[in-house]
């Protein structure tokens, strides 16, 4: 039976936005913010001030969400397009991108061909794109490129490959795929026609299967109970959206994988959410004494995981107008306490600025933990680890062990 949380006062909060949409809400609050909203050419990049997300100024948190130009913009041409329903395009022979360093080819590659029947092709950036695949010049171009060799691989793409882009398909999620949404955007590529896709699945590494081959990857989601309407509820499974929305769901479901189908504004709540997960679960579980995995912090440090979430999810709505769908919370701690089981945890230096450097804010409590990752567990040692604002005021509180705070106290 799923616990019920203790932020009340969040729920009600996330509950009203629920309610009352904050789509909604966009479409009467723009004469300010459209005018500022800046409509960005694909694979021309956006002069920024850097990468890091984080540097949002504190006057961000105090935005509300109807302010966000990009919100206005996309909500906009969503009802612009006039779709109420999904364009479904089948599975077929597909063009696989890896990386061109054999050490960097990553697990999704080899799931995202497992998953296929073996007529797929694999290609390295810069190579030759088919004229056609099985007799059809429309095909979907799997990018599995590791998240840090993303933004070289479309700075440097030929003019045969930016004639495909609206084929190209994008994976986020997890410690293999990470946030990609800042790269993606840089480009002009977050938009509804680009497939995306949050992964659901597992991604088992080279050898793991009989026969020195990677195991077939596994459906993630769980069934965490039924609605008012007594339908079933599900977490952590895989979401798609886009273009070729359709047969990434049928390569998934043909392998047993379950895969929600949806507009991009959606797909980028249940990606966000991932995102928090992934940040918040490994990095309160890398910084004990003992090997943690997922489970572990959902049973022994469920206030600090809880704590945490919610600093990032109010960043998040406030930085960049995404408000997470009502139930995140038991969604997230229902996949850890189903799926967690041996997901050791673990901060990982090449990730560092996909995983974790991505959330809007000051983010104070999660800097807190990755500088004493860094300073006292020698984690992190390659990256440059947010200072925590000094003019917060109050001393960083100590980190609980188990039930206890570190200093004794309950």
């Amino acid at each position: 039976m799923t616990k019920i949380r203790r932020r009340m006062c969040p729920l009600v909060a996330t509950t009203l936005f629920a309610i009352m949409g904050a789509e909604l809400t966009h479409a009467f609050h723009f004469p300010t913010a459209v005018s500022t909203a800046r409509t960005v050419s694909v694979f021309k990049p956006v002069v920024s001030k850097g990468h890091c997300i984080s540097s949002v100024s504190s006057s961000a948190l105090g935005m509300a969400t109807w302010s966000n130009g990009q919100a206005i913009r996309e909500y906009q041409d969503f009802l612009a397009s006039g779709k109420n329903e999904l364009d479904m395009k089948d599975d077929g022979p597909s063009v696989i991108v890896q990386s061109a360093d054999p050490s960097k080819v990553t697990p999704l590659t080899d799931a995202v061909i497992s998953l296929g029947n073996g007529d797929d092709l694999i290609v390295t950036p810069g190579g030759t794109l088919p004229q056609s695949l099985n007799g059809k010049t429309s095909y979907p171009i799997f990018i599995t490129l590791p998240p840090y060799e993303l933004k070289e691989f479309l700075q440097n793409l030929s003019e045969e490959w930016k004639t495909r882009a609206e084929d190209f398909v994008f994976f986020s999620g997890g410690k293999v795929c990470g946030v990609v949404e800042p790269t993606l955007r840089e480009f002009g590529l977050c938009r509804d026609a680009m497939t995306q896709v949050v992964v659901g699945f597992s991604l088992p590494k080279p050898g793991s299967g009989l026969g020195g081959v990677a195991k077939k990857p596994e459906d993630l989601a769980c069934m965490i109970g039924n609605d008012s309407q007594g339908d079933e509820k599900w977490a952590g499974e895989s979401v798609a959206c886009g273009k070729w929305n359709g047969a990434v769901a049928g390569r998934l479901n043909a392998n047993g994988i379950r895969c929600k189908t949806v507009f991009y504004r959606e797909w980028r709540r249940a990606m966000w959410e991932r995102a928090l997960y992934d940040a918040v679960w490994n990095v309160v579980g890398a910084v004990r004494d003992e090997q943690t995995d997922h489970a572990d912090v959902a049973m022994f440090f469920e206030l600090e995981a809880s704590d945490m979430m919610w600093e990032l999810a109010n960043g998040l709505r406030g930085g960049l107008a995404v408000t997470l769908i009502y139930g995140f919370e038991d969604r997230l701690f229902s996949i850890a306490e189903t799926r967690g089981k041996d997901e050791q945890c673990e901060l990982i230096d090449e990730m560092f600025d996909y995983m974790l450097n991505v959330f809007p804010g000051q983010c104070r409590m999660l800097w807190e933990y990755c500088n004493y990752a860094k300073d006292e567990r020698g984690l992190l040692q390659s990256v440059n680890v947010p200072s925590v604002p000094s003019h917060l005021g109050e001393l960083p509180s100590p980190m609980r062990q188990g039930n206890l705070r570190a200093d004794g106290n309950i």
